[in-house]
């Protein structure tokens, strides 16, 4: 492992399950289930040659957590400074500089830092809720732009990822279902055809409160598969295939 320099709110934890390290932080932000989950939704090109961005990045968490699956090259994207500067260090820290490269730049300038439809795959874990002008957001200003469509929104997120994709490549999100009808629609206006979706629940008998899309820019419009659905909790404890993806089996 690389070795790099922390700050004094900082440490360093892990995903056991393909042992990468990530530099992360209470006081500014920490990766949740969600980055995990897509990261393990997403069927990547394997490819040396592939090209594969993840969007939105924060600390780097999903791209890290993918960088196992391709010989190809990662870019992420994320338009904090502190968090892109977070995710460069995690890259340094797991030895992935040859394979992986953050830049610190607004999402929308995408398109003018990479050439257009040059990606085989985009990874997304954008912010979930509608920057509304009463909605009540988190007080800590790293987490407020995170979740919340402050510096970006829906529309652009989709916009530029079909943009970036080659024909037939392909688009992994994790969002909220009850934005599922608009992600579907948004979509569909930008030549992306959703494929694949997985509701995750977080116990039996509760309301689903994430999905995976894939989505494939181009594709046929028929052809939607709905997965198994996922279950996080049996009480107060992880399930079995949740323990997987996090420690290992």
């Amino acid at each position: 492992m690389g070795h790099v320099n922390l700050k004094n709110d900082e440490r360093v934890d892990q995903l056991y399950s393909n042992n990468i390290k990530i530099i992360q932080s209470s006081e500014v932000f920490s990766f949740s289930l969600d980055a995990v989950m897509l990261a393990n939704f997403a069927n990547i090109k394997k490819s040396r040659h592939a090209k594969i961005i993840d969007l939105c990045a924060g600390n780097g968490a999903v791209g890290l957590f993918v960088s196992n699956k391709t010989d190809g090259q990662i870019f992420e994207v994320e338009i904090q400074p502190r968090l892109s500067d977070m995710a460069e260090r995690s890259v340094r820290l797991n030895d992935l500089e040859k394979q992986m490269r953050v830049y610190n730049a607004d999402l929308k300038d995408s398109i003018t830092l990479f050439e257009k439809e040059s990606f085989d795959d985009v990874l997304v874990n954008p912010p979930y809720f509608i920057d509304k002008p009463n909605s009540k957001k988190n007080p800590n200003p790293y987490l407020a732009v995170a979740r919340h469509e402050v510096k970006t929104n829906l529309e652009e997120v989709i916009d530029v990822s079909s943009q970036l994709l080659k024909t037939n490549g392909k688009m992994f999100m994790v969002h909220r279902p009850d934005r599922l009808i608009e992600i579907f629609e948004k979509m569909k206006s930008h030549r992306l055809a959703p494929k694949k979706v997985q509701f995750i629940y977080p116990k039996k008998r509760r309301d689903a409160n994430m999905v995976l899309i894939s989505a494939i820019k181009d594709g046929k419009a028929a052809g939607l598969k709905v997965e198994s659905p996922i279950f996080v909790y049996d009480g107060n404890d992880y399930l079995k295939f949740i323990k997987a993806i996090l420690y290992g089996k």
